[in-house]
């Protein structure tokens, strides 16, 4: 069977999108045939792969999967992705609500390749000493504040990841790197076991693990990712963090064709 996809990227983490509003072509249980898809020398290649599936209450279903072909916890810029991928198809409009594995979010298209996505209220925030933060954005994310980024991002995230706390749930790891008007974040991703050139919820959780770390009202967060420019806005109700949203860049990077 020929399958028709289309390759985005934000920021760097790149994604094979599929329309399956109509049609299945892809089982959510064939891991196998899923990680070939994202495979980068015997597939496609991709950070993960997304499929577009109708919702009954919202505009559409985001449903996630890692590169290792194992659905996912929430993707923040495979859903700012999406939402570009869905409106682009006019699916939606410039605004719309969509469904993924973590609820209900918003999204906005804001200019020809930017797109702004609300992300999943945070709470029960955990911080641990040496400036080491431990929250779910959407993901379970571990966010280290460093003076500097360490050299080897995949072997320093890889022994937090694999550590006896979470080696079996897994975990992603930020470092983190404070600078006078943003932060510096690296991210090692579960599922694509690699350090990734961004990640939105990690992006998040760095935001809000530096404004907590800051205890000042700067409640706007720039983010430098190896892979582009990020920001990151929220409100803090009490332990709550609530309207929380993630802009950035969302690419259409080619249109494609593959047998499967």
């Amino acid at each position: 069977m020929l399958l028709t996809f289309q390759k985005y990227q934000g920021t760097g983490n790149d994604f094979v999108m599929i329309d399956q509003r109509t049609h299945k072509y892809i089982d959510h249980n064939d891991q196998k045939q899923i990680a070939f898809l994202c495979d980068r020398r015997f597939g496609i290649g991709a950070d993960g792969l997304i499929l577009l599936e109708p919702s009954e209450i919202y505009d559409f279903k985001m449903v996630y999967f890692n590169a290792d072909g194992r659905q996912s916890t929430m993707c923040g810029n495979g859903g700012r992705c999406i939402v570009h991928f869905a409106w682009s198809l006019g699916v939606c409009g410039e605004e719309t609500s969509f469904e993924a594995i973590d609820g209900m979010h918003k999204g906005k298209i804001l200019g020809k390749d930017s797109v702004s996505i609300q992300m999943s209220d945070v709470q029960h925030i955990t911080i641990k000493p040496d400036q080491t933060y431990v929250l779910n954005t959407g993901s379970p994310h571990y966010v280290k504040l460093l003076d500097h980024l360490p050299d080897n991002i995949k072997t320093s995230g890889a022994e937090i990841r694999y550590s006896e706390d979470y080696k079996q749930e897994g975990i992603n790891v930020n470092f983190v790197k404070t600078n006078k008007n943003n932060i510096e974040v690296a991210t090692y991703e579960r599922g694509v076991e690699d350090e990734t050139l961004s990640c939105g919820t990690g992006v998040t959780a760095a935001a809000i693990a530096t404004y907590l770390n800051k205890q000042d009202n700067n409640n706007l967060v720039n983010i430098q990712t190896k892979g582009g420019q990020l920001s990151v806005s929220f409100e803090q109700d009490g332990d709550t963090f609530k309207n929380i949203w993630l802009t950035g860049p969302a690419t259409k990077v080619f249109d494609g064709e593959i047998d499967i």
